[in-house]
């Protein structure tokens, strides 16, 4: 088996998110399960941000899944979206 990288899209609850504690929650709850490519914020309009995350996954049933729930039950978190999956 190999790895996969996966694109994740994460949207704040509300535009008072702290963007930069929600990017150390993210690190933190997610260390043990990917390996962090990068991690960015993104500028979505109207005074609202997003992050950019790109992770490195094994290639096993139900690993990315697994990330995404994670990344749901973060406090502050609204919304995760997967944008891209490839094999690496």
């Amino acid at each position: 088996m190999g790895d996969v990288a996966v694109v994740f899209k994460i949207l704040p609850g509300d535009a008072e998110t702290d963007m930069n504690k929600l990017q150390s929650d993210v690190r933190k709850n997610i260390k043990e399960l990917c390996e962090i490519n990068k991690i960015e914020t993104q500028e979505i309009g109207f005074g609202l941000s997003a992050l950019r995350l790109e992770v490195i996954v094994p290639d096993e049933e139900g690993k990315i899944t697994r990330v995404e729930d994670i990344l749901g039950k973060i406090e502050g978190v609204g919304q995760v979206d997967t944008e891209d999956v490839t094999l690496v």
